[in-house]
């Protein structure tokens, strides 16, 4: 509605520069624009009448940019006759009143096509027009830029109004307790009300990729079907344009990697069109994208070996991983299993990139395959990027957090419920062995590997975060949970900004300095450090 709303202001702006200026190449390229893609939303979300005079519009636009029609005589308010049907026609839509009726002015825009003379006095409506009121749109432009400072501003309202709501508690004044309550829930109305006006539609997205797969699977000689769902899911636009490449590298995957040519997926009892599927759907505070196919599905075993031969895993210790461990390959720097290059493939350019995206948001990617049947691809995203839902714990007296992403579970165990293999600390986690280690040895380690654990060292109740990245689970060990909440994340400063271990910083209500744990970074520090 609101982009069909723009759509008509354009036109009237445009068509009164044509009757000024015949021959101004400019507005009448834009009207045939407009038209053009007026009649192709309306057709798509069911407005066919609407569709239809676009149409019409659209077509004698055409044939006076081609010459074989003037902007002169009749045609001139047969054309502005149209655009204020228009205009009628999506307000009617979006006021759920009846459609006008505009038969008779379809009858004149078929004769013009036709190159017959129209009924003049049937679309004579300049009483009417003259005493139309004006209307403003509902819509204001505003720079993303803008909406950016304006989140930074809430932010730091938002600590602040956690300071004064902790001061308050500990001087005990019910009057600063009333207006500090006070302050809380209108800071929390204006940080979800910012976070709303960033959110865009992922359509806005989707919907450019009907032309990508055609162009990708013409260029691949395959013949592929694109199935959009949920695209008028919420996201907020700063994370769209974070994705925009990685969903563009999962959707030229699925076509050059996962679907067979036609002739391969008739041999193996397919249909020859490949079925391509990107959707959207919320999950809790999480929106989640899938990609699709139903192709080849990714082998395991071909992936094992190539691990192998790249030097990532030993043989024996690959023979013992679960497919999920083995997917997790697919993710490594470089790591591609096409056997020769093409535009769409094997350049060097593997899924590490689309991981690298998701993990600066603090997302997850995870992959599901069936061999033979297809394999989807799974972004998990942020509703928005500003707030975050965190962990807080404490370790050597110190705060720190941990984004609720990452965070599987929370358990207490005693020494004797941890075993020791290869010098490596194990716990067994809802039927699941989950490698352990002390989060304080990880972040003050040398260089070197890290010690081999012993269960003499442990002393009384272990506190341990299980967190996962990348299909693998880790334990740390901390020294006390403190309590979930949402933190606004702040960027650290020069030259902190170089240790990855650290996704931030947030401020607590007591005006302590929090630092936040990057997960991703944490797990690779470990599987490089551990014995």
């Amino acid at each position: 509605m609101a982009e069909a709303l723009e759509y008509y202001d354009s036109m009237g702006r445009h068509i009164s520069e044509l009757e000024k200026n015949p021959a101004d190449e400019r507005a009448l390229n834009e009207l045939f624009r407009l038209m053009h893609n007026l009649k192709a939303n309306a057709r798509a979300m069911g407005y066919a009448d609407i569709g239809e005079v676009a149409h019409g519009m659209e077509t004698i636009f055409g044939l006076i940019r081609s010459k074989e029609r003037e902007f002169a005589g009749s045609i001139v308010p047969v054309l502005f006759a149209g655009v204020d049907a228009l205009g009628d026609m999506i307000r009617a839509v979006d006021e759920n009143n009846p459609t006008p009726n505009v038969e008779a002015l379809q009858a004149n825009l078929d004769r013009l096509v036709r190159g017959e003379e129209p009924d003049i006095e049937d679309v004579d409506n300049s009483d009417e027009n003259a005493n139309r009121k004006l209307e403003l749109s509902d819509l204001v432009y505003i720079q993303i830029k803008k909406l950016d400072h304006l989140m930074n501003l809430v932010g730091e309202l938002i600590i602040d109004r956690d300071r004064i709501l902790t001061l308050s508690q500990e001087i005990g004044s019910p009057a600063l307790q009333t207006a500090a309550t006070h302050l809380f829930r209108i800071a929390d109305e204006l940080q979800y009300s910012v976070m709303d006006a960033r959110l865009v539609n992922v359509g806005s997205l989707f919907n450019k990729f009907p032309r990508v797969v055609r162009d990708v699977a013409t260029a691949e000689n395959k013949e592929i079907e694109l199935v959009l769902n949920g695209q008028d899911i919420q996201i907020d636009r700063n994370i769209l344009q974070i994705i925009t490449d990685a969903l563009l590298h999962l959707v030229r995957n699925a076509i050059g990697h996962g679907i067979e040519t036609p002739a391969e997926r008739q041999k193996a009892g397919k249909p020859a069109r490949g079925k391509l599927t990107i959707n959207a759907q919320t999950e809790r505070d999480d929106v989640l994208i899938h990609v699709s196919d139903d192709g080849r599905g990714i082998n395991i075993e071909s992936v094992r070996r190539k691990a192998v031969e790249r030097g990532l895993t030993t043989a024996e210790a690959a023979a013992g991983l679960d497919d999920n461990a083995v997917r997790a390959f697919l993710f490594e720097p470089g790591f591609s299993m096409a056997k020769e290059v093409t535009e769409i493939s094997g350049r060097g350019v593997g899924l590490d990139v689309v991981k690298l995206a998701i993990d600066s948001l603090g997302g997850q990617l995870r992959v599901d395959s069936v061999l033979g049947q297809g394999t989807t691809f799974t972004l998990v995203l942020p509703t928005s990027i500003a707030v975050k839902g965190a962990l807080l714990f404490e370790l050597e007296e110190r705060s720190y957090a941990i984004p609720l992403m990452h965070t599987d579970s929370v358990v207490s165990l005693w020494p004797d419920q941890l075993h020791v293999v290869g010098g490596l600390l194990l716990a067994e986690v809802m039927g699941e062995n989950v490698p352990v280690v002390d989060l304080r040895r990880l972040l003050h380690n040398s260089d070197g590997p890290l010690p081999l654990a012993t269960r003499e060292e442990l002393r009384g109740r272990q506190e341990i975060i299980i967190v996962n990245y990348n299909n693998r689970k880790l334990g740390l060990i901390v020294d006390r949970f403190l309590r979930q909440q949402n933190i606004v994340i702040k960027p650290m400063s020069k030259p902190l900004d170089t240790i990855d271990l650290f996704g931030g910083v947030t401020v607590l209500g007591s005006g302590q300095v929090c630092l936040v744990l990057d997960v991703p970074a944490l797990t690779r520090l470990f599987l490089a450090k551990r014995p």
